[in-house]
C-alpha cells in the first residue's frame, strides 16, 4: 500500500487488549449486561462495563480519564460496534454504573462466572473463599450517618492493608480452577471475615447448584476466619478444608501428637511451590489423627513443612535467649559458697530447680578449704575450715529445642472430607487443595496493584460497588486468559516466551501483554489492514490464547481456547 493510500486512515498500535476483547465477546459480555441492566440511555452499560475492563487491563490510565483513554483506541475492534469515544464522558459512566448498582453487581458477577464455566471447562470441583480490603482517601462520612446510602458502607475496620488511619471497604471472592472469580461482591469496610464466610455457606450451595453441582459435590475452602462454631454448623452437608486456628488448645495437642508419633508420611514438593534465589523448595509431609470441636469430631492433618514459618522461628530463638537470660540472673541470685553441705544441697535442689523445656541446669558441689580468721600458730600450718562452693552449667535442651522447632513448622488442616473411600482426598490431595488458596490471594494483588486499579476517585458507596464488579470481571478475564495459555502448553508439550527471553511452561497474562505489543494496523474506508504484522512472539500467545492474526482486524473474533485435559465445555 502507498502512503498516498493512507491518506486520512487511523492508524492504531495494538497490544495485549485485542485479545481480551476477544475473551470478553466469548463470554458475551456487551450483552449479558444489556440484558440484565435495562437502560435507555445514550451509552450502553454493557458497552461502558466492557471498556471499564479493557481500561483496567491496560494498566495506563484511570478510569476517570476513560473518554481520553477510548480516543486513542479502535473502539470497535475492541468492543464490536463503533461508538463515539465522547459517549465515555464522566455523566453517562456515572449513570450507568448508578444502574448497573441497581440492577445488582453480585447477579451479574454470577452469571457471568456461570457463562466463563462452560465456555471453558473449568474445574468447579473446589470453591475458594476470602477477602480484603482496600483502603481509600477521604471521609465518607454520610456512610457514618444514622441513614446510610445504599452500598457498601466505607468506614474503619480491619485493615488487611496496615493502613488504620484510612477508611476500607471489603471485597470478597469465591474463586475456581486456580483463581477464576465465579462469585464476588463489596462489602462493609468493618465486615468480620467470620462473619463474612458464614454469609458465604449460606449461599455456596445456590452459587454452584447454578454450575451443577449439589451438596456434597464440590470442596468450599477458606482460611481459618471460617473455624467457628456457627460457621461449622452452616456448613451443612458440603465439604470443607480449612486451617485450624492456634487458637483452639485442639490444634497444640493435635501438633505434639504427630511431633511425639514421629510416623509422617512424605508428601514431598507442591507443584505450585514457587522458589526465589537460593531457597530450596519446601518439603511436606503428613499426620492424620482427628479433633472435637464444639461436641462434634473432624479430620485433622498435621502438616509440617521444611520451610519453617519465620516468625514462628523468630519467637522460638527469641524464647530460647530470654530463658538463658532468665536462668543465668536467677542463678546469679544463689551464693557461691555454702558453710554447710546440707545448704549446698538444698541450693542444688533450687539452681536445679530453674531448668525449663529449652535448657537444663546441672550443678556440682566442690569441697574448698578456706583459711581461719586470725593470725595462724608459728612454725604450723594455718588452719582451715570446709566450705562447700556450688558450681553450675547452663546447657541448651536439644531435645526440648528441636521438639518445639518441629512443632513450630506445623500446622492442622481441618476437614470434613474422608480420607478414604468415595470422593475420598489423601493428606496430600488436601494440601493441595488448600494451598490452592494461593490463587485467591494473588487475585487480591491484582485488584490492589495501583497499575491497574489507579486511585479510587468514586465518591458514593453504590458506585464503588460497581466499580468493584469491573474489576472483578476484569480479573475473571486476565485470569481467563492466563488459563487458557497455561492449558495449551499443557496439553501440546510447547512453551512460551518468558522472561529474559527464556522459555516457561508457566506464562502469566502479565508475560503476554508485555510480549504482545508494537502491531501496528490501518483503518481505511476499505477496512482494517497490518501496517507491523505480530512477530513471533505475539503469534505464540495468540496460538496459546486460541486466537491468531485476525484478532487485530475483525471486531467479531472470539478465542477458541484450548480446554484443560480431561474436561469439555458444557452446553
Amino acid at each position: 500500500m502507498g502512503f498516498e493510500a493512507l491518506a486520512g486512515a487511523d492508524i492504531f498500535v495494538h497490544g495485549h487488549l485485542a485479545a481480551a476483547a476477544a475473551y470478553c465477546r466469548r463470554l458475551g459480555l456487551v450483552e449479558l449486561v444489556d440484558r440484565m441492566v435495562p437502560s435507555q440511555m445514550e451509552l450502553r452499560p454493557g458497552l461502558a462495563v466492557q471498556a471499564m475492563v479493557l481500561d483496567t487491563l491496560s494498566g495506563r490510565s484511570p478510569l476517570y480519564r476513560l473518554e481520553a483513554f477510548m480516543a486513542d483506541q479502535d473502539v470497535e475492534l475492541l468492543l464490536g460496534e463503533p461508538v463515539s469515544a465522547h459517549a465515555f464522558n464522566d455523566t453517562n459512566l456515572g449513570r450507568s454504573l448508578d444502574a448497573i448498582f441497581a440492577a445488582g453487581t453480585s447477579r451479574i458477577v454470577t452469571e457471568l462466572g456461570v457463562r466463563a464455566v462452560g465456555a471453558f471447562g473449568l474445574d468447579v470441583s473446589v470453591a475458594s473463599y476470602d477477602t480484603t480490603s482496600t483502603s481509600v482517601w477521604g471521609d465518607f462520612r454520610t456512610c457514618d450517618a444514622e441513614r446510610p446510602p445504599a452500598g457498601p458502607r466505607v468506614t474503619h475496620g480491619h485493615s488487611k492493608d496496615h493502613l488504620p488511619e484510612l477508611k476500607q471497604f471489603m471485597t470478597e471472592l469465591l474463586c475456581v480452577d486456580r483463581g477464576v472469580p465465579v462469585f464476588g461482591r463489596t462489602l462493609d469496610g468493618n465486615s468480620s471475615d467470620k462473619t463474612s464466610n458464614n454469609e458465604m455457606l449460606t449461599l455456596v450451595g445456590a452459587i454452584m447448584a447454578k454450575h451443577g453441582l449439589g451438596p456434597g459435590a464440590f470442596v468450599y475452602v477458606s482460611d481459618s476466619a471460617m473455624v467457628t462454631q456457627r460457621n461449622l454448623e452452616a456448613v451443612g452437608p458440603n465439604r470443607f478444608v480449612s486451617r485450624l486456628p492456634a487458637t483452639y488448645a485442639e490444634c497444640g495437642r493435635a501438633i505434639a501428637e504427630a511431633v511425639d508419633a514421629d510416623a509422617w508420611t512424605p508428601i514431598g514438593r507442591l507443584a505450585e511451590t514457587v522458589t526465589k534465589g537460593e531457597r530450596a523448595p519446601a518439603e511436606y509431609k503428613a499426620f492424620e489423627t482427628s479433633v472435637m470441636l464444639h461436641a462434634k469430631t473432624y479430620r485433622a492433618v498435621v502438616i509440617h513443612s521444611s520451610a519453617h514459618d519465620k516468625r514462628r522461628q523468630k519467637k522460638l530463638d527469641k524464647a530460647v535467649a530470654d530463658s538463658a537470660k532468665a536462668i543465668t540472673a536467677a542463678l546469679g541470685d544463689l551464693s557461691a559458697v555454702y558453710f554447710c553441705e546440707a545448704d549446698a544441697r538444698a541450693a542444688t535442689t533450687r539452681a536445679e530447680a530453674l531448668s525449663d523445656r529449652l535448657h537444663t541446669v546441672a550443678t556440682t558441689i566442690r569441697p574448698v578449704q578456706v583459711r581461719r580468721r586470725g593470725r595462724p600458730p608459728a612454725n604450723r600450718p594455718a588452719p582451715t575450715d570446709t566450705r562447700y562452693a556450688l558450681d553450675w552449667r547452663l546447657t541448651a535442651n536439644t531435645v526440648g529445642v528441636e521438639r518445639i522447632r518441629s512443632m513450630a513448622g506445623c500446622f492442622v488442616l481441618l476437614s470434613n472430607v474422608p480420607p478414604e473411600g468415595q470422593d475420598a482426598l489423601d493428606a496430600g490431595s488436601l494440601l493441595r487443595t488448600y494451598k490452592g488458596q494461593y490463587g485467591v490471594e494473588s487475585d487480591f494483588a491484582f485488584l490492589k496493584d495501583p497499575l491497574v486499579v489507579n486511585d479510587l476517585f468514586l465518591k458514593t458507596p453504590s458506585r464503588i460497588d460497581a466499580l468493584g464488579m469491573v474489576l472483578i470481571i476484569a480479573l475473571m478475564v486476565w485470569r481467563l486468559m492466563e488459563r487458557s495459555m497455561r492449558a495449551h502448553v499443557k496439553n501440546t508439550g510447547t512453551t512460551l516466551p518468558g522472561w529474559r527471553r527464556r522459555k516457561t511452561d508457566k506464562p502469566t497474562s502479565f508475560m503476554m501483554a508485555t510480549a504482545m505489543t508494537g502491531v501496528m494496523v490501518a483503518m481505511t474506508g476499505g477496512g482494517r489492514l497490518f501496517l507491523a504484522r505480530p512477530g513471533t512472539g505475539p503469534l505464540h500467545f495468540l496460538e496459546a490464547l486460541g486466537l491468531d492474526a485476525t484478532a487485530f482486524t475483525d471486531p467479531r473474533c472470539r478465542c477458541n481456547p484450548v480446554i484443560s485435559i480431561g474436561m469439555a465445555p458444557k452446553g
